[in-house]
């Protein structure tokens, strides 16, 4: 019986008598696969994404900003989901965002802001870019150190500071670790620093109660203990590295003494 080809050929195979009698096992071996991998167990974990609904109870935080900008503090609160609770896949995820003040005057961009946040947030994947854009964003009108000695450019670069600080508590930035030598010789430099400092204060010896309490009092602010539990003088300048106020003049060369860094190498 002729067979009449109306479209073009592109290609053609001869098929023999023992290529008719491969399609039948192929097919009957083909289905169990099919079957099989579909009863194959696979992992029901939970990403975010903006279609998970807001449970009724959030856990979080709520971090306080004390800026000389503004005349009240701040209070940002972040509230993170749960996603696969009980499972070895548990994992927390920021899923709000608010921030609280007296102050009124930076309350419409204050606002704007959270709320784009949230969104971000609540559109999952990697969100932690958002710290590096707003530790990114300078203030046209300069910066302030905050408790510590740490260079702020920006109201807005503090706010991703406490981002970023939340986000290395739920896991999903992970801070590098310093080394051993490098604590070592951070320590080496710190002690170093003090004993010169105590050396510079011995001599003043107060014979005349007023001038004498007045010189050492002077002696003594140089180098006093500032921040939270950091012992980094007054008179440090900020490290462009760490942007924190700790550098000082140790043998002629500058060194800071939060992360080590030197000019002289």
């Amino acid at each position: 019986m002729a067979v009449r080809i109306d479209k073009k050929i592109k290609g053609y195979a001869v098929v023999t008598p023992e290529d008719k009698a491969k399609p039948a096992a192929t097919q009957a071996d083909s289905v169990p696969r099919a079957d099989a991998g579909a009863e194959l167990p696979s992992a029901d974990v939970i990403q975010m994404h903006e279609r998970i609904e807001r449970p009724e109870v959030l856990v979080g935080s709520t971090y306080k900003i004390k800026s000389p900008l503004v005349e009240h503090a701040m209070y940002v609160t972040i509230n993170d989901i749960v996603l696969n609770q009980g499972s070895e896949h548990e994992q927390r995820r920021p899923f709000e965002i608010f921030i609280n003040s007296k102050s009124m005057e930076h309350f419409q961009w204050i606002v704007a802001l959270t709320r784009i946040m949230s969104a971000v947030f609540r559109k999952g994947g990697d969100v932690t870019f958002l710290v590096e854009e707003m530790k990114a964003v300078f203030d046209p009108k300069g910066g302030y150190f905050k408790a510590g000695g740490v260079y702020m450019p920006s109201l807005v670069a503090e706010l991703g500071s406490i981002v970023e600080d939340h986000l290395k508590s739920i896991g999903m930035i992970h801070d590098p670790e310093m080394s051993p030598e490098r604590r070592a010789l951070i320590a080496e430099k710190r002690a170093a620093f003090e004993s010169r400092s105590k050396k510079k204060r011995e001599p003043a010896s107060p014979v005349e109660p007023t001038h004498g309490r007045l010189g050492q009092d002077r002696d003594t602010e140089s180098v006093a203990v500032t921040g939270e539990g950091a012992s980094f003088p007054p008179s440090a300048t900020m490290c462009h590295k760490c942007s924190t106020k700790a550098v000082v003049i140790m043998d002629g060369c500058a060194t800071c003494l939060n992360c080590g860094y030197s000019k002289c190498g």
